[in-house]
């Protein structure tokens, strides 16, 4: 018994610095967001003057707020599609029907987005985003005049931004999915061909289910993501034009350090910690119901 003791002593050691880590560098910080929230401060008040719920009055009555929620819905839904469906299917084309020569070569093309900075980027997008710039040029190809400036219409600003990160991140979650898909035993594949199954019905009999956990993985870190998202936006529009393109972790950078209202930039901090925690907490426990049902 005494022995027990001292193996689990040693343990609770081991694990201490990260536990200590932890609570000072993520937990800590997170309950003292939550309590910021509810005063009003600022770079030129020394002492915060509590203000109770009135930050969080301001923030809900705030149509830029709002805004900024639906774009990051948008961004959030627009990510899955692709980020987690289309390369899903990419990476089980990739693996299934593309020539094994070919693989290499169309896994590296598919990778390279993501290897660069979203700063050269966004650069590269507004130059294809101009009036005169290439998507206009590719539209007229097909009897589409254009002189849209896709990245400086409230309509077309928030969508162009969107594009563009799919565009940057597909290639990255299609490497995941493959990855995954090849360390699926060989005879499931096998045992689908023996019993007359199709390419389809072999995707979402055999390949789907088995690659539920990367799966889960990547819809809670495309979620947080497409709530966390600041340098797409701020490296293309910065919120413009008339904040139409403003997302929450943008609005709360503007708020913060541009119109110096740091408890008004608490709360958006604090919705932001809500949806993302609540989008892994909703995840992770379908994913649990999922295990337990097969």
């Amino acid at each position: 018994m005494k022995r027990q003791l001292a193996r689990r002593s040693v343990g609770y050691l081991w694990i201490l610095p990260a536990l200590v880590l932890l609570l000072v560098f993520v937990y800590y910080p997170i309950v003292e967001n939550f309590r910021l929230s509810l005063y009003s401060w600022n770079a030129f008040r020394p002492v915060p003057k509590f203000v109770g719920l009135n930050n969080y009055q301001r923030v809900f009555a705030d149509p830029v707020f709002w805004t900024a929620i639906v774009n990051n819905v948008w961004y959030a839904v627009v990510s899955v599609a692709f980020q987690v469906g289309i390369a899903l299917v990419l990476a089980a084309l990739l693996e299934g029907v593309v020539a094994p020569r070919l693989r290499g070569v169309l896994r590296t093309v598919y990778f390279i987005p993501a290897t660069i900075s979203i700063t050269i980027v966004g650069l590269l997008f507004r130059i294809i985003y101009q009036p005169e710039g290439l998507l206009n040029a590719f539209l007229a190809l097909f009897g589409v005049e254009s002189t849209r400036a896709w990245l400086g219409e409230q309509e077309t600003a928030i969508g162009s931004v969107i594009a563009m990160s799919q565009w940057q991140n597909l290639g990255y979650t299609t490497m995941l999915f493959v990855v995954a898909i090849q360390r699926i035993p060989k005879e499931y594949y096998e045992a689908a061909l023996v019993d007359g199954a199709g390419a389809v019905r072999t995707f979402f009999s055999v390949t789907v289910p088995l690659v539920r956990e990367m799966t889960t993985l990547l819809m809670i870190v495309t979620i947080s993501g497409a709530f966390l998202v600041f340098n797409e936006i701020m490296a293309t529009t910065q919120g413009g034009p008339n904040n139409s393109s403003q997302v929450l972790g943008t609005w709360l950078y503007q708020s913060a350090f541009k119109n110096d209202d740091m408890g008004y930039a608490t709360v958006i901090a604090v919705v932001i910690f809500v949806f993302t925690f609540t989008a892994a907490v909703l995840q992770l426990a379908y994913s649990r119901l999922r295990r337990v049902e097969q």
